[in-house]
């Protein structure tokens, strides 16, 4: 089993973008870092804005463990996912007991307003 670190880097904590944040996988023995952006919607949402992971961590399980952790830390933190990202869509479509921290259902399009 590939050892996967996960942290989670919020603006509002760090003084930079209050609004927005990442999770962060790194790999052991892989160069590079995968990533989980979101932004900041309001009280208790935030939308999964992009899934991303360099070369050196494709196939390794990181972009899955990032979503995995969105997850687990909305349900344990009391907030409320906008699914923008397709990756993050793509993934609760195969795990559709995940619509309690969800806004839309599985394969439904998330909308913003203004977008």
């Amino acid at each position: 089993m590939t050892e996967i670190t996960i942290t989670k880097e919020d603006g509002a904590e760090s003084g930079s973008d209050a609004r927005r944040g990442r999770y962060v996988a790194r790999v052991a023995g892989h160069d590079g870092e995968a990533e989980l952006t979101y932004t900041h919607r309001g009280p208790g949402l935030i939308s999964a804005d992009h899934t991303g992971a360099p070369d050196s961590l494709k196939g390794t399980g990181a972009a899955a463990a990032l979503v995995d952790y969105l997850i687990a830390d909305a349900r344990g933190n009391g907030f409320r996912i906008i699914p923008l990202c397709p990756y993050v869509r793509a993934r609760y479509e195969k795990h559709p007991d995940w619509r309690d921290v969800m806004t839309v259902g599985p394969g439904e399009k998330p909308r913003i307003a203004g977008h």
